[in-house]
C-alpha cells in the first residue's frame, strides 16, 4: 500500500479577514457534534501584529516553524513562542500577537474540546532510525531532507518542506536530516 502523503505545494492559501496573514489547511478530521470539523490543521504565515481569531470550545496547539519569536499574548498573560515550543491554549480566550523579529510562520492544530485531544512533539530526523507515523497522526517535515517508506523495502518518496505523512497501519517511516512535528489526534470517548 502506498504512503499518503499530503503535499503543501498543491495547497490553497486562505487570506485572513484582518489582513494579518494568510492560512494553509493541512488536513481537517471529521464533524463532531455537527460542526464542519471537530480538528484541523494548518501553517500560517503571521506578517503582522494583531488579534487572532477566537475558537470557542476549542483548544489550540501553536508551533512557531520558521522565524524567530512570537510573542502571543493569551487571556491578559503574555508568552514568549520560541521556534519548535509547541504552546497549548484555551482557542476561546482573547489572543493577541506580537512580532519583535519579524514576521513569523506557525503550525497550529486546532482540536474540539470533548471530541478530540490533540498533541504536537517536534523531532530530530536520523537516516539510520526510521521515525513510523501511527494511526491517528501525521507528520510533517518542518525542515531538511527526508524520505517517506509505506515499508522497510521500500525506497521511499522524497518530501519537500511541509508535506504531511498521513499515519496508518502498518505505520509508514520517516527517514532523513532535519526537523518533523509529529501531530497526533485522538478521539475522546469514541467519536
Amino acid at each position: 500500500m502506498p504512503t499518503h502523503i499530503i503535499r503543501f505545494d498543491g495547497l490553497p492559501r486562505t487570506p485572513w479577514r484582518n489582513g494579518g496573514g494568510t492560512t494553509v489547511e493541512i488536513a481537517r478530521g471529521p464533524e463532531s457534534d455537527g460542526e464542519a470539523w471537530g480538528w484541523r490543521l494548518s501553517v500560517a504565515d503571521v506578517e503582522r501584529a494583531g488579534a487572532f481569531s477566537e475558537f470557542p470550545g476549542m483548544d489550540r496547539v501553536l508551533t512557531v516553524i520558521d522565524g524567530e519569536l512570537l510573542v502571543l499574548t493569551v487571556d491578559g498573560g503574555e508568552h514568549g513562542l520560541e521556534r519548535y515550543r509547541p504552546f497549548r491554549f484555551d482557542g476561546g480566550a482573547p489572543a493577541s500577537a506580537v512580532l519583535p523579529t519579524g514576521s513569523i510562520r506557525d503550525l497550529g492544530l486546532i482540536t474540539r474540546r470533548g471530541a478530540f485531544t490533540g498533541h504536537v512533539t517536534i523531532l530530530e530526523l536520523s537516516k539510520k532510525r526510521p521515525f513510523p507515523v501511527g494511526r491517528g497522526q501525521l507528520a510533517v517535515l518542518l525542515q531538511g531532507d527526508a524520505v517517506a517508506s509505506a515499508d522497510a523495502g521500500d525506497a521511499g518518496t522524497p518530501l519537500a518542506r511541509y508535506d504531511a505523512v498521513v499515519g496508518d497501519d502498518p505505520a509508514p517511516t520517516v527517514a532523513g536530516r532535519g526537523f518533523l512535528a509529529i501531530v497526533s489526534v485522538d478521539a475522546v470517548d469514541g467519536e
